[in-house]
């Protein structure tokens, strides 16, 4: 053979078959993988699971023999990267110190307790979609040898310091409303009834930003619920603004406060229930852990489930891991790739590490009581 000959027989065996190339199972683990990162974000793809010796090496498969482990990483392929909404905090931001301004100016020109309320609750909106949308930032980041879920658990303190914040301004607001409740003083009606009513405007445009991803992220819940007791405290200012002109009573602009200060209250109480049991590790809303646990046992092969955890890695998503006692031993990968799958698919756990051990006595974690 012709060396001419030899080099191209070389380059074609190369063409068809490049290095570095991933097998089956890898293409099925990236293109079934819903762990993706958030916009601009490099995706890095999980190992692919393995049935492996108790050392956890991740490199070379081992007999199936007594407490093997079986760890699946990657979930199924149903969740989409959390919508970006760095334009909507940046706008909102923007609108609302704009208004602060001219609502603080016009209530104390005005003598309006409510209009200086709405300001001042206002102005702490302004710090809480600052303080969120530093959170959504920070969750971009990758992981590192540290942070090794990266500073995705940002998102869920910026919701918890939300919902306190929000409480300590609607305590400010009450302690000045019930103070000039006892002493009412002429209010400028007028001027109260326009500057609420752009208000509405700005604060329900700037709610509408945020209002796709109300549902699936606890950040963006805070941020719109921010948005949308500021639009029902300027319509409050409004009405007090309508009832003060026809009538005369002046205590109407504080009462009117203290009836918003009640409503935001009982709106928070949620946004602050779920944050704080979030920074404890708990459950996320909406997932049933006695489900997903029926759900494990009920895999062919499964005598039992213990060591069971699921705790939220951010605002929007989920991680599980979990120890299965299968006798007969781990089935392979495929069994562990259908577990990720469904648990995704089904519960919206996108990041589930699952054990395989074939003798619950040799685990110290079997236990219920540990940890």
């Amino acid at each position: 053979m012709s060396l001419s000959k030899g080099i191209e027989l070389l380059q074609a065996r190369t063409k068809r078959a490049p290095r570095h190339s991933p097998g089956p199972l890898l293409r099925a683990i990236l293109s079934t993988t819903a762990f993706a990162p958030h916009r601009n974000e490099a995706v890095a793809p999980h190992p692919s699971p393995m049935t492996q010796i108790h050392d956890h090496d991740h490199h070379a498969s081992a007999p199936e023999q007594g407490h093997n482990h079986g760890h699946a990483h990657g979930p199924g392929g149903h969740v989409h990267a959390p919508k970006d909404f760095g334009r909507a905090f940046a706008l909102g931001i923007g609108l609302n110190i704009a208004f602060v301004i001219t609502e603080a100016a016009f209530g104390w020109l005005g003598n309006s307790m409510a209009l200086l309320a709405d300001a001042g609750h206002n102005l702490s909106d302004v710090l809480g979609l600052a303080v969120a949308w530093i959170a959504a930032e920070l969750s971009k980041r990758p992981p590192s040898p540290r942070y090794t879920y990266g500073l995705r658990g940002s998102s869920i303190l910026a919701a918890l310091f939300n919902a306190v914040f929000l409480l300590i301004a609607v305590g400010a607001i009450g302690w000045e409303a019930i103070a000039r409740l006892f002493a009412p003083e002429p209010v400028g009606s007028v001027t109260m009834m326009v500057v609420a009513g752009i208000g509405i405007l700005i604060n329900g445009a700037t709610a509408w930003l945020f209002f796709s991803g109300r549902d699936n992220d606890l950040n963006i819940r805070g941020a719109y619920l921010h948005m949308v007791a500021d639009a029902g405290v300027s319509a409050a200012v409004v009405v007090a603004g309508v009832v003060i002109l026809f009538t005369g009573w002046n205590w109407i602009d504080p009462a009117v406060s203290l009836a918003v200060a009640f409503v935001i209250i009982w709106g928070t109480w949620g946004l602050l229930r779920d944050s704080t049991a979030m920074s404890l590790d708990a459950v996320p809303p909406g997932i049933d852990p006695v489900a997903v646990r029926a759900f494990l046992e009920s895999r062919p092969g499964v005598a039992q489930v213990h060591d069971l955890h699921i705790w939220p890695m951010s605002t929007t998503e989920v991680a599980l891991t979990c120890h299965l006692v299968m006798p007969g031993g781990s089935p392979g990968d495929p069994f562990l790739i259908e577990i990720a799958h469904e648990l995704q698919h089904d519960f919206g756990i996108a990041h589930a590490t699952v054990q395989v051990e074939t003798d619950p006595a040799s685990c110290a974690l079997a236990p219920d009581h540990v940890v």
